[in-house]
């Protein structure tokens, strides 16, 4: 299949990033968030890394303009009418996902793939709402979207062979690294992550040594370029809960029981570098 233009659903932080690298790709971008607020801070946020990107010599101004060009606002999400791909990145709720599924399925073209952004909802449970399950898929990009190289591509039950090997394609002109995911909670990466995050928490709770101490152990004994404590501070600590309890619902297991203490600190407003404070202070 032939990919010419992409709608990017959900103008914040990943939303804006995948559509960066979807139009320094060369494919024609909509940019759809139905907050129009998010929409202009999404793009002005992309303006502002293309910019840097020139100052450092990393991109040509004639490669920024093309990149710009290709960027445009979508008004209304009835302008899904007319692209190839959907790339949903809103709120990792099921609930608001499967609707904008729902909607979407009502409104694209018969050929048009419906991708999810999601880092650990089940894609098969998504893909379910459509009438159209074969071409459901996950895109479960890396934050930050212009820096990181991974792209989990995950395969819901129902996702078929052409679908994949689409988004497969796709994955590698935006100059990614794609890896094949089938449908389990949390995927490949926070499956792996978010488990040892929980048990750094754990050895804070424990009492056995201070945040700083357990990142510089894990930075500098396993050559981490981050520690763990400093990682959740910036991934949100209130989006670690969240995957700890997607993990444990869906596998049963009492391994994936989220720490108390990551509990206490995101019941206190404590979620890390967005809030001011997590592990650590933040100006």
């Amino acid at each position: 299949m032939t990919v010419q233009k992409i709608m990017v659903i959900g103008a914040g932080q990943m939303g804006a990033g995948i559509a960066q690298v979807c139009a320094q790709a060369g494919y024609q971008v909509l940019l759809y968030d139905q907050d129009a607020l998010a929409v202009k801070s999404g793009l002005t946020s992309i303006e502002k890394r293309l910019e840097r990107a020139v100052a450092k010599e990393r991109m040509t101004e004639a490669d920024k303009d093309k990149t710009h060009n290709l960027l445009q606002r979508a008004n209304d999400i009835q302008e899904a009418e007319q692209v190839d791909i959907v790339i949903e990145a809103v709120i990792e709720n099921m609930n608001v996902k499967q609707e904008i599924f729902k909607q979407l399925d009502s409104i694209v073209p018969a050929h048009t793939i419906l991708a999810t952004n999601t880092s650990s909802l089940p894609i098969t449970e998504i893909a379910a709402v459509t009438k159209r399950p074969e071409k459901v898929i996950g895109m479960h990009f890396m934050n930050p979207v212009p820096v990181m190289k991974l792209v989990e591509i995950i395969r819901a039950l129902q996702t078929d062979d052409e679908t994949y090997q689409t988004i497969a394609d796709v994955t590698k002109q935006l100059n990614k690294t794609s890896v094949e995911v089938n449908d389990f909670p949390g995927f490949v990466a926070n499956r792996v992550l978010m488990p040892m995050i929980n048990e750094a928490i754990y050895t804070v709770y424990e009492g056995i040594a201070t945040p700083e101490d357990v990142d510089t152990v894990m930075k500098l004994g396993m050559n981490h370029p981050m520690g763990p404590l400093t990682l959740a501070d910036f991934i949100g600590l209130d989006t670690c809960l969240y995957i700890m309890e997607v993990l444990h619902e869906g596998f049963g297991d009492s391994k994936y029981r989220p720490c108390p203490l990551l509990r206490q600190y995101v019941q206190a407003g404590w979620y890390g570098k967005k809030s001011g404070r997590g592990f650590y202070t933040y100006e």
